[in-house]
């Protein structure tokens, strides 16, 4: 069974990216030897990064269970909005506490991102800046990310996507990453 930890970079309820990380949930529901499992960032909230911290108090509670789900996960799938062509802050001070973790929770883990947005690009770019972080600190990000332009249109009342087209490409997108998950996996053990 493969354990995927989904979470939305966003803290406001009604985000787009919770919205998109629901839908991913349901495709992931769908697939046998699954589980996607929701995280909601509100429930890991983090001082802003500082050594001495660290060193004089020890990592935060929250920061160890943050990790601690982190590692016991397979894989991950991360919807981030855009903050300013980046990624929120709030996930770079997560990031950064994450990082200071030996070994750092996600070594050698599978990582897909996504992002909803209202604008044309969908948050591509911040996804960009996203992804850097992630390849350095040795987690494998998969090559194809996903990015919902025009979100504010995109969703129905169920919270479904509108574009049949679109909705077919993200499942292929997250079905995609599951293969290459399972690869990763069959590497690491075979």
């Amino acid at each position: 069974m493969m354990n995927c930890l989904c979470m939305s970079l966003s803290l406001r309820k009604e985000s787009f990216n919770t919205k998109l990380i629901h839908i991913v949930l349901n495709i992931l529901a769908k697939e046998k030897d699954v589980k996607g499992q929701l995280i909601d960032l509100n429930d890991y909230q983090m001082p802003a990064y500082n050594a001495d911290i660290q060193n004089n108090e020890g990592f935060p509670k929250t920061s160890d269970a943050f990790a601690e789900k982190i590692k016991v996960s397979d894989a991950m799938i991360i919807s981030s909005p855009e903050n300013n062509f980046s990624y929120p802050g709030l996930f770079k001070n997560m990031f950064d506490w994450m990082s200071r973790y030996r070994p750092m929770p996600w070594l050698d883990k599978p990582v897909l991102l996504m992002s909803a947005s209202p604008s044309l690009v969908g948050g591509n770019r911040g996804l960009w800046h996203l992804r850097v972080p992630f390849e350095s600190t040795n987690a494998f990000v998969y090559p194809d990310m996903f990015s919902l332009a025009s979100a504010h249109n995109a969703f129905d009342d169920k919270g479904e996507l509108k574009d049949h087209a679109l909705a077919e490409r993200l499942g292929a997108n997250v079905r995609g990453f599951l293969r290459y998950a399972a690869a990763l996996a069959n590497v690491k053990t075979g």
